[in-house]
């Protein structure tokens, strides 16, 4: 990476640091200039505007949360395996993101009736992580792990919940044991769903 992009991309990093702390409306160009030891105009120069550099921000955590959470994922057998994996690496990053913010969860609340390119890209993203899961909860019946009525739109609304408790009592509230909580409501939910003569099992 030539200095320019490397320059750009500490600036990035920074900003998405501010961002989970303090919300991406939180996020100026001043503050981010002071914790660089920059010039406001030498920020600006590697981003158009304070709503390019949110949107830049935005993107950022998606890719980071991809790699941490959605490709790894994929890795495993379709199937149940996929999906829990997909819910289990997405709690061990809400549990690291309970001391700074998630970005997805805090970012609902700040553009939930506000229009305009950031929400649309917030929007976007999460949309795209709940199709995923969907995808591998559909797969997970298709594969005869979960039973055939299984509604899985409802189990993604369920395991979403999850999340949003979890973030909820564990950030907000300070309750020790929210994550075990969450491992527990989520492995509660897949025995509900679960189907008890798995294809390739003989039917009692």
């Amino acid at each position: 990476m030539r200095k320019g992009e490397l320059t750009r991309a500490a600036i990035l990093d920074v900003a998405l640091e501010l961002s989970s702390r303090d919300g991406l409306e939180g996020l100026t160009i001043g503050l981010l200039a002071d914790r660089m030891n920059m010039s406001k105009s030498g920020v600006f120069a590697h981003f158009g505007s304070r709503e390019d550099l949110q949107l830049e921000v935005v993107k950022l955590y998606h890719h980071r949360f991809e790699q941490e959470v959605f490709f790894p994922s994929v890795r495993e057998p379709r199937g149940l395996p996929r999906l829990e994996s997909m819910f289990d690496r997405w709690l061990k990053r809400v549990s690291v993101e309970i001391a700074s913010g998630c970005i997805y969860i805090s970012g609902a609340v700040e553009y939930d009736d506000r229009p305009g390119p950031i929400r649309e890209e917030l929007v976007k993203m999460v949309q795209a992580w709940q199709g995923a899961l969907q995808r591998s909860a559909r797969q997970a019946i298709e594969a005869g792990d979960l039973r055939a009525d299984t509604d899985a739109d409802q189990l993604v609304y369920e395991m979403y919940g999850l999340i949003l408790a979890l973030h909820h009592d564990a950030r907000f509230l300070r309750m020790p044991g929210s994550v075990e909580r969450a491992r527990r409501g989520f492995e509660r939910l897949i025995e509900n769903y679960r189907n008890p003569t798995p294809q390739g099992s003989p039917a009692q």
